[in-house]
């Protein structure tokens, strides 16, 4: 089957661009008292001044729903350890009950509001400041208003797994 007159399956994309490692994130948001949060990868630095990341999100998930009205989350970076939770929060974005991922994760908020995981090995807050249509996702472009580093071994995904890089 052609997708939007190419040659390429959706299937054979996805295949394709998993040859693309990526490092890999939890994102967050709050908004109205509740908090949900999302593993993403489709993620990048736009411009150091400003300050902008870009952050795209599956139109049918509560987290992209929650950051269309808040306006702020934050981008959570994990450790190679923290593999069974970016599975937790990749399992059925959009299902009722969303917050409940959060259940024994350790986590602080700061300027946003949005959590911040305390096991991190960086977290950056982002302030919504455009919107675009991007098919089934919507792309986020966000001010920089927050953000920590601490030390760490990043997660990564390549292949439709997550893997550990060796020093």
């Amino acid at each position: 089957m052609t997708n939007g007159g190419n040659d390429i399956s959706a299937d054979q994309y996805r295949r394709i661009m998993g040859n693309f490692a990526t490092g890999v994130t939890i994102v967050t948001t709050a908004h109205d008292g509740r908090i949900a949060g999302m593993t993403a990868n489709a993620i990048t630095s736009v411009s150091l001044e400003p300050m902008l990341l870009l952050f795209c999100a599956d139109k049918r998930t509560r987290t992209h729903d929650m950051i269309d009205r808040s306006g702020v989350f934050a981008v959570n970076i994990l450790t190679q350890e923290m593999s069974e939770l970016a599975k937790v929060f990749g399992e059925n974005p959009g299902a009722p009950g969303e917050d409940e991922r959060f259940r024994g994760v350790k986590y602080h908020t700061a300027r946003t509001g949005a959590p911040i995981l305390d096991e991190n090995m960086g977290w950056i807050e982002c302030q919504v400041t455009y919107r675009y249509a991007g098919g089934d996702h919507t792309i986020f472009v966000a001010e920089v208003v927050n953000a920590g580093e601490r030390l760490g071994n990043p997660l990564v995904f390549w292949r439709g797994r997550y893997i550990q890089l060796r020093p």
